[in-house]
């Protein structure tokens, strides 16, 4: 069974639209597709959330350079997609169109594919750069810890199980690493791993309005970046929740177990 290109399961994680069905069945069906796109929604969502007001500097060409050559791709696609005018000829189409009547040589512009494919460049460019933003923030939350006086717990909470897993319980705490850098340390014993779902770690406004996901829990603990800017007075119910590979960032409603911070 063929799977979905590289290209398609970018725009995926980033929410852009696909007009294929044929597609869209396939990620429904297709687990191993489905977890690649959770995973590149995870790392495009913790980028987003990790970038402080201001404006944002282009980034120069070695970027994409440097990234072009990591993923192997076409030598069609060196041109950096942020700053480059490709001409048509250069960028594959991404499907067939249909034939056009030709427009005078004075009125041409570049066709819906053109700047589909284009659309795409600058898509794999931003989900490129926010894995990369992702191991830079986890490389410095190490150094960090690394280098500096041990981080102050400044949180903590039981986690309750849910009715559905009552053999479950967690506990969690907040950590202050220092120059705003805070961490969520989770535990969790007892629940019964789902064949094909994941653990997802979320923090939760409370009024139950809003939620924010931190990351997928692998093993029975695990640490994570709280977003900088995120107010963890307001956003203060951790939940730890059972997900299926079904390519939807939100929450499934299926908590394992969930707790409220208490402020040292």
């Amino acid at each position: 069974m063929s799977h979905l290109d590289d290209e398609t399961l970018a725009l995926l994680a980033m929410g852009e639209r696909i007009d294929s069905d044929a597609d869209l069945q396939h990620l429904a069906e297709c687990r191993a597709c489905a977890a690649e796109v959770n995973e590149l929604s995870h790392a495009a969502l913790v980028a987003r959330s990790s970038i402080v007001d201001g404006s944002l500097e282009t980034p120069p060409g070695a970027v994409w350079s440097r990234i072009h050559g990591e993923l192997g791709l076409d030598a069609a696609l060196a041109a950096d997609p942020l700053t480059a005018s490709p001409e048509p000829s250069v960028l594959p189409s991404l499907r067939p169109e249909p034939a056009a009547e030709a427009a005078p040589a004075a009125e041409a512009v570049p066709g819906r594919a053109t700047m589909r494919a284009r659309r795409s460049l600058r898509t794999l460019w931003v989900l490129a750069a926010s894995a990369a933003l992702v191991v830079a923030l986890g490389t410095g939350v190490w150094v960090v810890r690394t280098l500096s006086t041990p981080a102050a717990v400044v949180a903590s909470a039981e986690l309750d199980a849910f009715p559905d897993h009552p053999q479950s319980a967690g506990e969690a705490e907040v950590a202050d690493e220092g120059d705003g850098v805070r961490t969520l340390t989770v535990t969790l014993e007892g629940d019964e791993q789902k064949a094909g779902d994941y653990r997802e770690v979320w923090l939760i406004r409370n009024d139950g309005e809003a939620l924010i996901s931190l990351g997928v829990l692998e093993d029975a603990s695990g640490s994570f970046l709280v977003p900088e800017g995120v107010d963890l007075g307001q956003y203060n119910l951790v939940d730890i929740s059972f997900e299926p590979l079904d390519g939807d960032p939100g929450h499934s409603g299926d908590s394992i177990v969930r707790g409220e911070l208490d402020f040292i």
